[in-house]
């Protein structure tokens, strides 16, 4: 139980990316932050390395309801952020069952729990602009009809209803933050953004020559991690629950994060940049960018970084890690 003049905040997959930057966000404002890693004994924790002294970890495995109820009923958390998942989009055409388990079973044992045991808490859920799978029309909003097209979707798309369903049924406060892609130098390798920018630093450092890539048209929306961690704290701070699409509102090329990103170490892409029919989705999405205009209005919510700033950002901090042979 934490002090009482304390808000304690529980944060699922708080190793990851997202979870880096909400705790620091959520320290900023002075709370108490627990953060839950994968039961595994071996969190990787490099994200938030400089955050140890301040956050509580605990290994909990979300596919375990009895653990997650007993998790929140000894925390007894103020604020609940769900940011733990299967992301990658490209796996879970080979796993859909861990994307499913992973997304929607972990949202069900999650919001079981804190209406059992903290039913006052307020809830958020990390959700996804891939439920909208490959909408006829850009950009989306709230209104958007939800049709997945990919497993990853389906999974995000399951849980979404499930935290309407228990807004509705059960009275909890709980909403779904439809994040749009959102990336910084903490992002994972696996992600062509960040392929992109430690290609474009393995290549400037005499590493590498060439970078491979799927499908150098597929347009995303693409904004900053920190950004978007800000607007979910702003969405806990609503007197009540509301789902909202969380996006920059421009949508840009792979290939326009390719020539940015080789700009910024004075390389032209062309030279550089080879495309793989191998690498490209069974499923890939259309233009996903998002109508962030209801967020806007009441988070009184913006982006802080633009394309350009995100990829400088990102690019210079891979040509950092390059050059004093740090890893990730």
């Amino acid at each position: 139980m934490s002090d009482g003049n304390v808000r304690t905040a529980l944060v699922t997959g708080i190793t990851g990316q997202d979870g880096s930057y909400l705790a620091e966000l959520l320290l900023a404002r002075g709370y108490r932050v627990v953060g839950t890693t994968r039961a595994t004994g071996t969190a990787d924790t490099w994200r938030i390395r400089h955050l140890l002294s301040r956050v509580e970890l605990l290994a909990l495995d979300l596919r375990d309801g009895a653990a997650v109820r007993g998790v929140v009923a000894r925390i007894a958390p103020h604020e609940v952020y769900h940011l733990a998942a299967a992301s990658r989009v490209d796996r879970s055409w080979e796993r859909p069952m861990e994307s499913l388990e992973a997304n929607a079973g972990s949202t069900v044992h999650l919001m079981d729990a804190v209406r059992h045991e903290a039913p006052r808490a307020r809830m958020v859920i990390a959700s996804s602009c891939e439920i909208f799978g490959r909408p006829e029309q850009a950009p989306q909003s709230e209104c958007t009809p939800i049709r997945p097209a990919s497993p990853y979707g389906v999974s995000k798309a399951a849980a979404y209803w499930l935290a309407a369903n228990y807004r509705d049924s059960h009275g909890l406060h709980v909403a779904s933050a439809i994040l749009y892609n959102h990336e910084s130098p903490r992002r994972g390798e696996a992600f062509v953004t960040r392929k992109i920018s430690m290609g474009v630093a393995r290549i400037a450092c005499g590493q590498a020559t060439t970078l491979t890539l799927g499908n150098l048209d597929g347009r995303r929306d693409w904004g900053f991690a920190g950004d978007y961690m800000d607007a979910l704290w702003r969405m806990q701070q609503l007197e009540a629950p509301c789902d909202l699409v969380v996006g920059s509102g421009v949508a840009h090329s792979v290939r326009d994060f390719c020539e940015r990103a080789f700009a910024v170490a004075g390389l032209d892409y062309r030279a550089h940049v080879a495309s793989d029919d191998g690498l490209l989705r069974p499923v890939d999405a259309t233009t996903l960018v998002a109508d962030a205009s209801l967020a806007r209005e009441r988070l009184e919510w913006g982006p802080t970084v633009d394309f350009g700033g995100l990829v400088e950002m990102m690019v210079f901090a891979d040509l950092e890690r390059v050059r004093s042979g740090a890893g990730v």
